[in-house]
């Protein structure tokens, strides 16, 4: 599994439909996980971070509306987008959906082709560098189409790995992020790496941003993780 890859989670207790989800985003580039239930959604987003949920309205027990309020009511989750699936098609139910947090509300039956329009859409705004936009933090500027960093005038010389803890930090600046989080975006989930390893990157990208002069832009959050600023 690429790294780089957008990570989707599909809420969707429909197995089938689950399934033609998961398939659609995965041909479209998208690293997908899957939750058949809310309470299975709020443990895999606390987990992994996702960069997008697609939510759907009706699940056993826990409704997508009391999800998406859930993770709108968390600070770390809150910015998360979420694109809420329904065959509730009145007015009223859409501003319902709509007024909980959700950031799109798409009605059933949907086109898989508009969806996934949507989904990129979100991810416009949430992780620009995998679309090869530019991302500015003070004078740091990283060019994810070109996969160069400059501070100033000057050029930095950072490994991939490097290159892809600070495009982390740099989509969501001051979010702190936990060496877990840091090894699932970063290494990825199928790749076991000690969290230990984290800290040896850290310190290499530390040392790569000051390579020129300037202080050092990152954070560390003790007993949580890392953030920049």
């Amino acid at each position: 599994m690429s790294t780089d890859q957008p990570r989707v989670l599909v809420v969707e207790d429909e197995p089938a439909q689950l399934e033609v989800l998961a398939y659609n985003l995965e041909a479209e580039g998208f690293a997908v996980s899957r939750a058949r239930d809310g309470e299975e959604a709020l443990l895999i987003i606390s987990e992994e971070a996702p960069d997008i949920i697609v939510l759907d309205w009706m699940m056993p027990n826990m409704s997508g509306i009391e999800v998406c309020r859930r993770i709108k009511n968390k600070p770390e989750t809150r910015s998360t987008p979420v694109i809420m699936l329904s065959a509730r098609s009145e007015e009223v139910d859409k501003v319902r959906g709509l007024e909980t947090g959700a950031d799109d509300y798409v009605v059933k039956p949907y086109s898989v082709i508009e969806l996934m329009a949507r989904v990129r859409t979100q991810l416009r705004r949430v992780r620009p560098s995998s679309l090869g936009q530019q991302l500015a933090f003070d004078d740091i500027i990283l060019d994810g189409e070109t996969h160069k960093v400059t501070r100033g005038k000057d050029e930095l010389k950072l490994g991939p790995t490097e290159f892809r803890l600070l495009t982390t930090f740099m989509e969501k600046p001051g979010r702190v992020w936990s060496r877990e989080q840091l090894l699932d975006r970063v290494w990825g989930r199928d790749l076991y790496v000690d969290t230990r390893t984290v800290d040896v990157h850290i310190g290499r990208l530390r040392k790569a941003l000051s390579q020129h002069g300037g202080a050092d832009p990152l954070r560390t959050v003790r007993g949580v993780g890392y953030a920049l600023g």
